[in-house]
């Protein structure tokens, strides 16, 4: 008999995030969490004896840890570009929290530097891989609301500012509504409708300085380099066209809003920053008569952040691909600076990248079961 062999994984960046990634993958029988490093090595160290990670250190000791296939990048975005780089020079596949960069050039070199090496990238957001999303594309694949038409997205709210200790980097360049949240909603919309080919924008910044105002440093002030709302209009190879709003500037909570429209029907999905939730759908009703909703039956297993590093650990030992992959991060990355792009000039601005359609779950996958 075949003895279990899960695929070693270790994680750069012990901060907020990290908590999600370290309930997770330390409870898939697929993985094993052999290292937790980060500039601060206390830090390491308390997230690693939380999960009962056995070993722990600096970014340099995941590098060097011989039993680590796979190294989760959690640090800052300004840096994912060159942490993966070093990951993928230490010779370990690497999966980026999104951003994959914060510019196009870096986020080429770093496919460009895996393809030539023979590994892997995978690039968050991996809540495309939940019951959420994947229930929706079954549906527009059965063809339950026509032919996809247009679709409309918000995520508008105060700020991270309200909540997070340290949020300056969430206003830093490569962040802001549009780089933070957008990719949930930006790789949905392409894993329903396909590649961006072009897009138009228009942008604020409501106050250049903000304040911490939440734990031990509320009150200190700090310096916005981004807009912090953003409207976008998106137009799909397909056809397709999409509106969507990204803001940190709203008193007025309205995240999660996800609506597609067809020829025959229209769809509301769940949150895309969760896994899970009600996909509702309604058709063209009969004349005289209101529209009716229908809930849908879900498909797949919840399991949360780092279902996608679970997804790929196992493609790389099956030898097929995987589905939050270094191509889909990098066409949405190239969405967001699109979009920057033409809020800076007023223009619209045509997208040069595309990537292939996102293939289906299989409705039997078990993120808890032990198959390696």
């Amino acid at each position: 008999m075949t003895a279990h062999r899960p695929v070693g994984v270790g994680v750069i960046g012990a901060g907020n995030i990290s908590d999600q990634y370290l309930a997770n993958l330390t409870r898939f029988p697929d993985l094993r969490v052999t290292v937790v490093g980060d500039l601060d090595t206390a830090r390491a160290e308390t997230q690693a004896r939380k999960y009962g990670v056995g070993q722990w250190g600096t970014a340099a000791d995941v590098l060097a840890h011989p039993d680590t296939e796979i190294v989760v990048n959690l640090t800052v975005p300004a840096v994912h570009a060159e942490v993966s780089s070093a990951v993928l020079a230490a010779g370990k596949h690497v999966w980026s929290e999104k951003p994959l960069a914060v510019d196009r050039a870096d986020a080429r070199a770093v496919l460009d530097q895996a393809a030539a090496a023979g590994l892997r990238v995978g690039v968050a957001p991996d809540t495309i891989l939940g019951p959420g999303l994947q229930t929706a594309l079954r549906a527009i694949t059965r063809g339950d609301i026509g032919t996809p038409l247009s679709a409309q997205t918000v995520m508008q709210y105060p700020g991270p500012d309200l909540w997070h200790p340290n949020p300056e980097f969430l206003f830093a360049r490569g962040a802001g509504p549009l780089f933070d949240m957008g990719p949930y909603y930006l790789t949905t919309l392409v894993c329903l409708f396909g590649s961006v080919s072009r897009v138009a924008a228009l942008g604020s910044t409501a106050r250049t300085v903000r304040t911490v105002r939440s734990g031990e440093r509320a009150g200190t002030e700090f310096t916005v380099a981004v807009p912090t709302h953003v409207s976008a209009l998106t137009q799909f190879e397909g056809g397709g066209v999409g509106q969507s709003v990204f803001s940190f500037d709203s008193p007025l909570t309205r995240t999660g809003f996800v609506e597609i429209t067809g020829t025959e029907g229209t769809l509301v999905l769940p949150d895309p920053n969760t896994f899970a939730g009600d996909v509702r759908i309604t058709r063209v009703p009969e004349r005289g008569r209101d529209a009716e909703w229908e809930t849908l039956t879900p498909v797949g297993t919840e399991a949360g952040r780092g279902l996608g590093v679970l997804d790929m650990a196992r493609a790389i030992r099956g030898g097929d691909p995987h589905i939050a992959s270094g191509d889909l991060g990098h066409h949405v990355l190239d969405v967001m600076i699109s979009i920057e792009e033409a809020v800076t000039s007023g223009e619209t601005v045509r997208v040069a990248s595309a990537v292939p359609g996102i293939p289906l779950v299989p409705e039997d996958r078990d993120p808890y079961g032990a198959t390696l």
